[in-house]
């Protein structure tokens, strides 16, 4: 059972048209096809109900924390306020079922080291940004999909080929500290971007990694080392020559301010003429020359590094905008669907390789075999996770209700069985589609 660093666990393609590739593949008699189908519907279904549980959890731990959350009025109080040790216990239910759900949907987790070397990464845009991680009570990150663009950037007046690479989906949560911290620090919470002790989910697609920054509410960008030589050394370059012009005469342009604060005897101390002094005009004009090239370099150098700040506030609006799937609560939904579909995907494809093959095979071959099958049939290359599914198709019991057998007297029995050698089979597909009905008939049990 071969572990590859390159590759994910996520399997790139719908539900739906997996189905159809296994079918396609032609191993299935055709009085199977539509049995086959049928098996995968009632999977689907089952799976659809387990995880609604999961999201309806999801959104209950989640709802004091919800900055959308309905209140008609911004001063009363909540239908429900929950005791501090109440409200910790729902924060960790929310990020443990958060982080199993995202897993279960084949995300990856990215730790806040990771993410700190990411933020090192050269942006598009040269300005230096800071996220401070000590404002966060929370902060889980998670991403799916690494892959390689090639864009077009503009250098020294030509358009030059650039690779970057990206993530195609992000999801990210984020807990803020309460309003106490950020009152600590001198912050003006009126001023700030979110609201302090609440909790942000965020889902967004085609993230590059060096601006995964961006997706934070809090970040702060200033000039970097090299806006800032560009805004002094142009300028003070420009600066001497007028300085050693006005230099010579810095004693008369003294003498001229004496001259008309104290009177002419000053004239005699500093040993300047009252001519010298009342023709201060050429003087005059040097330094305001001076201070019209300084104001002027500043003045150009400053403009253009504001001009890079609102570019690269107009990145982030694009990003947040266009790049948005979801936000909030309306991210559980988003996620929920993608682990649904993950792991009947999972299933399927361990079922149905179980199903055709000639002999029980061990979870280690099994993995192999659809690792390979993916490869050679559609040149897709995954790093297939055979635990989860095999553990699922054992969770899957029920019983085989026959015509005139008494059903509180049979047994339960799984999709999914292992022999003392440790290789796995599965019920045919009648049986399998008997005994998920019989599950689906039992959920709800009404005496």
């Amino acid at each position: 059972m071969a572990t590859y660093q390159d590759r994910e666990a996520f399997i790139p393609y719908r539900r739906s048209d997996l189905i159809e590739l296994c079918l396609d593949d032609g191993q299935l008699p055709n009085d199977k096809v539509q049995q086959f189908r049928d098996f995968c519907t009632l999977l689907s279904a089952y799976y659809h109900f387990k995880f609604h549980a999961y999201l309806e959890r999801l959104k209950d731990n989640y709802d004091p924390f919800n900055p959308d959350a309905f209140n008609p009025d911004a001063n009363s109080q909540s239908r429900i306020e929950l005791p501090p040790d109440k409200l910790a216990e729902r924060e960790a239910k929310v990020v443990t079922d958060f982080q199993t759900i995202l897993e279960r949907a084949n995300y990856v987790p990215l730790s806040p080291n990771g993410l700190q070397r990411a933020f090192k990464e050269r942006s598009l845009i040269q300005l230096k940004t800071d996220v401070n991680f000590a404002e966060f009570d929370q902060l889980v990150c998670y991403c799916r999909g690494d892959y390689e663009k090639t864009i077009q950037i503009k250098k020294f007046l030509k358009k030059k080929d650039k690779k970057i690479d990206l993530f195609e989906r992000v999801v990210l949560l984020i807990k803020f500290k309460d309003a106490d911290y950020f009152q600590s620090q001198g912050d003006q919470l009126d001023s700030l971007q979110f609201t302090p002790g609440k909790m942000y989910l965020y889902f967004y697609k085609n993230i590059p990694k060096f601006d995964l920054e961006l997706l934070f509410p809090n970040i702060k960008i200033s000039m970097t080392w090299k806006d800032r030589l560009f805004l002094i050394v142009p300028a003070v370059g420009a600066a001497v020559p007028v300085i050693l012009r006005v230099l010579p005469k810095l004693l008369v342009v003294i003498g001229a301010i004496l001259f008309f604060t104290m009177g002419p005897s000053v004239l005699e101390m500093i040993q300047a003429s009252e001519e010298e002094v009342r023709d201060i005009m050429p003087v005059l004009v040097a330094v305001l020359s001076l201070l019209v090239t300084l104001g002027g370099f500043a003045y150009k150098q400053y403009s253009s590094y504001k001009s890079k700040q609102i570019k690269f506030r107009q990145t982030v609006t694009e990003t947040l905008f266009f790049k948005n799937m979801a936000n909030n609560a309306s991210v559980f939904h988003a996620l929920i669907d993608a682990a649904e579909e993950e792991e009947c995907k999972e299933i399927i494809l361990v079922y149905y390789h179980l199903l055709t093959s000639p002999k029980p095979l061990t979870p280690a071959e099994l993995d192999n075999r659809i690792e390979t099958w993916m490869d050679e049939k559609f040149g897709t290359k995954i790093d297939f996770d055979i635990n989860g599914p095999i553990h699922n198709l054992e969770e899957i019991r029920g019983k085989l209700v026959q015509d005139g057998k008494d059903m509180a007297s049979l047994p339960e029995i799984p999709l999914l069985t292992k022999d003392k050698q440790g290789c796995c089979q599965v019920l045919p597909l009648d049986d399998a589609k008997r005994l998920i009905d019989y599950i689906w008939d039992h959920i709800f049990l009404y005496t």
